[in-house]
């Protein structure tokens, strides 16, 4: 006659319920991390003429331009610093999330986070 095994009770509901809180404690801690981020604001220079200053958010909040690296017959000198700063301001936000991120994520790179 086979015989029954007793199974151990892994814990009352409440030892789910503490999973459960600590999930949405874990969750609340991310939100706190990426709002922190989203509410960063970086200034990048590239070439020390032109200067972006990008959000958290990844918008452009301002480009300034020394008026000295203005030359008619060198647009695209320009327009590859305008780009440079940008680039840079963006890798400073993304360089921040991931920071931020790293408690969370373990180490693992996960795109956008």
């Amino acid at each position: 006659m086979p015989r029954k095994i007793k199974r151990k009770s892994s814990g009352s509901r409440m030892g789910g319920g503490g999973m459960l809180q600590q999930l949405q404690s874990l969750q609340e801690e991310m939100l706190k991390a990426q709002d922190e981020v989203t509410s960063m604001v970086v200034t990048a220079t590239a070439g020390g003429a032109v200067t972006a200053t990008v959000t958290g958010e990844k918008r452009v909040q301002s480009i300034t331009i020394d008026p000295e690296v203005i030359d008619p017959d060198d647009v695209e000198m320009l327009q590859d610093l305008v780009v440079a700063a940008v680039n840079s301001g963006l890798e400073q936000i993304d360089a921040a999330m991931t920071e931020k991120m790293q408690p969370f994520t373990g180490g693992l790179d996960i795109p956008g986070v």
